[in-house]
Formats: C-alpha cells, structure tokens, sequence
C-alpha cells in the first residue's frame, strides 16, 4: 500500500505547496488502484517551516504531487523520505491516477518560475 499527499485548493492541486488549504491523502491498494482518500487540513504558515512533512510520513505518506514549491520545502520533505514530483495542476484524483499510470516525473522546477503552462490535469512529464 501507498500513501500520495497533494496540496489541495478546492478539489484542485494548489499551484504552491506552502500555502494550501489542506491536502489530500489518498491509500493506494498493491494493484495501484486508490482505495480511499482523506482532507487533511494545513497548518497554518509556510509549508517548509512547519511540521507538515514529519506529520505526512507518520501518516504513511511516501509521495507528494505538488504544483511548485521552493527549495526549502523540498529539501524538508526529501529529508522526510517523502519523493516529490512537482508540475502538477489539475483535478487532484486524476493528478494521483496519472501518477499511479506511470505518466508522472518531476518538473524539476521550483516555485520561484511562476510562469504556468495550460490547465493540465496531471504532473510534466
């Protein structure tokens, strides 16, 4: 079983991981097929000076797909032995689904490019 974390805005992938409004949980099953999904709220702050990464891993997450995010946050959640892919947009179950297909890879950039692309659904790949 796999536990994917995506900062979520709405029912979106935020553009920007520190700063959220929660993020959603999905448990995958050994098929990789999700079988549930959780809200967990953010803490209040910046993504990379909060507790968030220690508090995803002792949840079982071992994935984040994220919008962007800054070296700090990255580095944190790496640490956290939490593998990140960023450049993702979109609806966030269908973000997870392309993810579990295969068709993910990390963009490789950061938040300091704020230049988006169109409204894709799922991460660059």
């Amino acid at each position: 079983m796999m536990k994917i974390a995506v900062p979520t805005r709405g029912n979106m992938v935020d553009s920007h991981f520190g700063h959220c409004e929660a993020y959603t949980i999905f448990s995958t099953d050994e098929n990789k097929k999700i079988i549930s999904s959780e809200i967990f709220p953010s803490p209040q702050g910046c993504g990379c000076k909060s507790n968030i990464a220690a508090t995803l891993r002792e949840k079982g997450v071992s994935v984040m797909l994220a919008g962007n995010m800054g070296d700090g946050a990255l580095n944190v959640l790496t640490h956290h032995g939490i593998s990140v892919y960023r450049g993702c947009s979109g609806d966030v179950k269908i973000a997870a689904e392309s993810f579990l297909q295969g068709q993910i890879g990390d963009s490789g950039v950061g938040c300091h490019h704020h230049d988006h692309e169109g409204e894709g659904h799922q991460c660059n790949h």
